[in-house]
């Protein structure tokens, strides 16, 4: 393989990387600061795709993003009520929204399970013109996707350090704790819902813009990828500081697209690509407790050989 094409691979994951690092970032939120695991991702990402490719399509394009992101936000909102005010299980309740969503991204989508926006003006289309002639002129992608990572982590280390950010990582340790305190954890929960949600709309509408397509389940496997891009993250630089955990989810999910785009390259058929998501999630979770667990099972292995004479 040429250096040309090793560094167009690097380059290709590094754009998924940043669009999907959104989706990883929302999850940070809600499943490591929240302590909820949302499983309407799927169909959030997917939401925010359609909303934003419909919205662009219209012809406005800068329009599409804060639509995108209000439209993940009434998704989050409404796995909040599930949970917090009909007395529905997190999990279930999760999994009752991303099934619902499904037939309202194809009813947004009018009635298509696909929409083409190959001469639709876009932001990554108009940041293109604007570079024309420079030396970034390529990159626009990567500064568009880098530009969203940035400010969403800034947000989130500045959100976190709030009253209210502190309130809903108080309601993710101990919720009981929170309602003695006066906090309302109902309240904390959906507002920790519909940003973390907001974010994972996000994600979708840029994927489907650089993409120029969206399909009804173009968000599909994401909360798997979302999660194994978070523990690899965690991995790298564990339990610290809100900044360098928020950079730990990014760069895990820059990982994942790494091995994922170099599975890639091996030619595999497309219905094994689901089979190394989970592969990778296995790997991510297991790997440190194994790692813990490894003396243990060098001195189990010892006093076996021992008893049995073998040396």
């Amino acid at each position: 393989m040429s250096l040309t094409a090793i560094l167009g691979l690097g380059q290709t994951a590094l754009e998924l990387a940043l669009f999907n690092s959104l989706t990883v970032l929302a999850l940070f939120l809600s499943y490591t600061m929240l302590n909820v695991c949302d499983l309407s991702t799927d169909g959030c990402f997917a939401l925010g795709a359609a909303v934003g490719a419909v919205v662009a399509i219209s012809g406005h394009p800068w329009l599409s993003i804060p639509a995108a992101m209000g439209a993940g936000m009434l998704s989050g909102f409404t796995t909040a009520v599930l949970q917090t005010r009909m007395g529905v299980n997190s999990l279930l309740a999760g999994i009752i929204v991303n099934t619902g969503l499904y037939s309202v991204n194809i009813w947004i989508m009018g009635g298509s399970s696909l929409l083409n926006m190959n001469k639709t003006r876009t932001v990554f289309t108009m940041l293109k013109e604007t570079l024309k002639g420079s030396p970034l002129s390529a990159q626009y992608a990567l500064i568009i996707g880098a530009a969203a990572v940035l400010i969403v982590v800034v947000f989130l280390c500045l959100f976190l350090r709030t009253k209210l950010g502190l309130a809903i990582r108080a309601t993710g340790d101990n919720p009981d704790m929170v309602r003695s305190s006066s906090i309302n954890p109902v309240f904390t929960t959906t507002v920790g819902l519909c940003i973390s949600n907001s974010f994972t709309a996000l994600s979708g509408c840029l994927l489907a813009q650089s993409q120029k397509s969206v399909t009804v389940d173009i968000g599909s496997g994401m909360v798997t990828v979302a999660l194994a891009s978070l523990l690899i993250g965690g991995v790298f630089l564990g339990r610290r500081s809100i900044p360098l955990r928020a950079v730990g989810a990014v760069l895990g999910a820059f990982v994942f697209r790494l091995v994922y785009t170099i599975a890639l390259r091996f030619n595999l058929p497309a219905f094994m690509l689901k089979l190394i998501s989970s592969i990778i999630v296995v790997i991510a979770i297991s790997g440190p407790y194994l790692k813990k667990q490894l003396p243990l099972y060098k001195r189990q292995l010892a006093a076996k050989f021992k008893g049995t004479g073998v040396r």
